[in-house]
C-alpha cells in the first residue's frame, strides 16, 4: 500500500513537471502609455501585439501587466507585456514565472538593442544587460542572467547626447515599411522556441 501511494504521488509530480515544461513565458519589453506605442523602445510590445492580432488573441489586464494566452502544438505561451515601465520589468517577469511555475529555460525576453543594425536578430541563452534598463532589472530580480533573450536591432543612428530621444522616438518611414516582415519572423521565433528548442531557434534565425 505504501509503495502504491508513493508511486501515485511521484507519478503526479512527474506529470506536473511535464506540463510545466510545455509552458512558456514570452515577455515583450516596453513602456505603457499612448506616447510610447510606436517608439523603438517598445519593439517587445509591438511583436507580441502582432502575434496576438495574427492569431485572433486578446490581451487582458492582469497583475503587473497585460497578457494573452496562445496555444500552439501542445504548448501554452503566456504573452506578457509588463505595465511596470521598463525599469521595473523584472517584477512582472518574476511574478508570472512563479505564478505559472514556468522554468527559467522556458522564458524568452524580447527587447530592443542599439548595438545591432535595424532589424537584426540576435537570440542568446544568457548575457549581460548591455546597458538596457529592462534587462538590468530582470537580472537583478531573478538574480541571474541565464534566461533567453531575443534582441531586436534598432541601430545607433543618433548624434552624441541624443540616445534617449532616439530610443524613445518613433520609427522612420523606411523602418516602418520593413517592420511587418520582421514581425512575421519574430512570431515564428516564438513558436520555434517552444516547439523546437533554443539551439534550433538560434541556428535558424540568428542573423536572418
Amino acid at each position: 500500500m505504501i509503495k502504491w501511494i508513493t508511486k501515485l504521488f511521484s507519478s503526479t509530480s512527474k506529470e506536473e513537471n511535464i506540463d510545466n515544461m510545455k509552458k512558456y513565458l514570452i515577455v515583450g519589453l516596453g513602456n505603457i502609455g499612448a506616447e510610447y506605442v510606436n517608439t523603438r523602445h517598445n519593439i517587445g510590445f509591438k511583436i507580441l501585439d502582432f502575434l496576438a492580432k495574427k492569431e485572433g488573441l486578446s490581451f487582458e489586464t492582469v497583475k503587473l501587466g497585460s497578457m494573452a494566452e496562445y496555444k500552439f502544438k501542445g504548448r501554452t505561451f503566456f504573452l506578457l507585456k509588463p505595465n511596470t515601465y521598463m525599469n521595473l520589468s523584472g517584477k512582472a517577469v518574476k511574478y508570472w514565472m512563479d505564478k505559472e511555475n514556468i522554468p527559467l529555460e522556458n522564458i524568452l525576453v524580447i527587447t530592443d538593442d542599439l548595438n545591432l543594425s535595424f532589424g537584426t536578430i540576435r537570440i542568446k541563452p544568457k548575457g549581460s544587460d548591455g546597458g538596457h534598463n529592462g534587462l538590468k532589472n530582470i537580472n537583478l530580480v531573478l538574480n541571474t542572467q541565464n534566461y533567453t533573450r531575443y534582441r531586436f536591432g534598432i541601430s545607433d543612428q543618433f548624434k552624441k547626447g541624443q540616445q534617449v530621444d532616439y530610443v524613445l522616438g518613433e520609427w522612420n518611414a523606411e523602418e516602418e515599411a520593413k517592420l511587418p516582415e520582421r514581425f512575421e519572423i519574430s512570431a515564428e521565433i516564438i513558436r520555434t522556441f517552444g516547439t523546437a528548442g533554443l539551439e534550433n531557434t538560434m541556428t535558424t534565425f540568428n542573423g536572418k
